[in-house]
């Protein structure tokens, strides 16, 4: 029987229209907007100016912290500017401005396709390239790798466990890049066994994608200690607390870190740019984004450089469909509407969802009738309608203590409403005040 986390979870329609696609790698644009804040934790400091020339893989800003990221130009050419442009959530943040001239590339990046293996480095060498190219979490939460692979004094790995469900309807990034590049993952996967100390890592993927699994068992068999674990598919599996409860049947206590329960997650993506970072030399620049839809023409998975506009990909995938009711950075379930096609791809940016008007209308929302479905769905063991009252109300202590931070914002509540409740645009609101509160208490 196949495994999955014990708590609550849906089953929305898979709508996986771009599956089986390969990846297609779209040419850099004539400018890109690389913004400053991609990742959890302090933005980065830019280190270049207006009028410097760059090549693909310079060094453009350090990280601006412990829980940070470095961040490297994805093009050749000149900066023309360092200003604020719009990010994903519509705020206008800092981002370096490069015009395109020409592809060079910084010397020591290995460009080339052969398969390279080579575990001699320490695993301290390994956490610091990591460090040094700018690695952070590809699953969307952003999270900076090098810090996720130092776990604070007394705690210890005892499992890596790589996030391949790829649970979101629509996405299938994840899923074309386990098909084009699955021994390089797995090399990836040993270099993060090794950064971490550990003998054994699972990757954990959703029994909707049969020729992944098939692909990585069959290649898996060379790798010691790589388990390839097929999963019921139920959504949210992606996220760490659940994944880590399908994968090894714990659970993390509230407030607490993966680490308290032995185990380091990762997602697929990440596994991949480590194997790059560490064999190549190659910073992270690019990544592979679903580009999909009902109404879109041709739904595909591209291979795009960091900074490039979403109108690029929307064009290369048949363009903006008349019907368009919402552009979506991300999946359905919790993704984010986007404000403008202008807003540049990130190190976070699985997907552009494109709904059609009918797709992205509102229903009406009635009284709660306290049927507790949200309750039953909610994989963190909340009450989503107590959180949504608390926060309609400013009720703030009541909120804290009914666990609102402990919200991973996944949308099944809303998803499950009879009653078309806005119950997670009430709950984000809430949670980032409560966590507001709590971090003003802490200081």
């Amino acid at each position: 029987m196949l495994k999955t986390f014990r708590i609550g979870g849906i089953h929305p329609p898979e709508h996986k229209l771009s599956a089986g696609k390969g990846i297609i790698p779209l040419p850099a644009p004539e400018q890109v907007v690389i913004p400053l804040g991609q990742h959890i934790g302090a933005p980065s400091v830019a280190i270049v100016q207006k009028g410097d020339t760059v090549k693909v893989g310079t060094l453009l800003a350090k990280a601006g912290g412990f829980v940070s990221a470095n961040i490297h130009s994805s093009v050749s050419g000149k900066v023309n500017k360092i200003d604020n442009a719009l990010d994903a959530s519509g705020y206008k943040r800092p981002a370096i401005y490069i015009d395109v001239e020409g592809d060079e590339w910084e010397a020591g990046i290995d460009r080339s396709a052969s398969l390279v293996r080579d575990y001699t480095l320490t695993a301290e060498e390994i956490v610091r390239k990591i460090a040094d190219a700018g690695i952070v979490g590809l699953g969307g939460a952003t999270f900076p790798t090098q810090v996720k692979l130092t776990p604070p004094p007394g705690s210890k790995a005892e499992i890596l466990i790589i996030n391949a469900v790829e649970c979101e309807p629509y996405l299938t990034s994840d899923h074309s890049l386990m098909m084009a590049k699955s021994e390089e993952i797995l090399v990836g996967v040993g270099l993060l066994m090794k950064a971490v100390h550990v003998a054994k890592a699972v990757i954990g993927i959703e029994n909707n994608k049969p020729d992944a699994i098939a692909r990585l068992r069959e290649l898996s068999a060379g790798y010691p200690g790589i388990e390839i674990m097929p999963l019921k598919v139920q959504y949210p599996q992606g996220g760490e607390k659940q994944l880590i409860d399908a994968v090894i049947s714990r659970q993390v206590k509230s407030g607490a870190l993966p680490i308290s329960a032995g185990a380091v997650v990762q997602n697929v993506g990440t596994a991949y740019a480590v194997y790059e970072a560490v064999q190549k030399n190659k910073p992270l620049i690019e990544r592979v984004v679903t580009v999909t839809g009902k109404a879109v023409a041709h739904p595909s998975n591209f291979l795009v450089r960091i900074g490039t506009p979403v109108s690029a990909l929307i064009e290369a995938a048949g363009g903006l469909p008349d019907n368009t009711g919402k552009i979506i950075g991300g999946g359905p379930m919790m993704g984010k509407a986007l404000i403008s096609t202008d807003i540049p791809v990130t190190k976070g940016s699985s997907g552009i969802l494109l709904l059609t008007k009918e797709e992205a209308a509102r229903r009406t929302a009635a009284n709660c009738i306290r049927c507790a479905k949200c309750v039953s769905v909610c994989p963190m063991g909340l009450n989503p309608s107590q959180l949504m009252t608390a926060t309609e109300f400013a009720d703030w202590t009541p909120a804290e203590r009914n666990h609102i931070a402990d919200c991973i914002e996944c949308g099944s509540c809303s998803y499950t409403c009879p009653a078309n409740c806005p119950l997670l645009d009430y709950i984000r609101l809430g949670k980032g005040k409560v966590m507001g509160i709590i971090r003003a208490r802490k200081s």
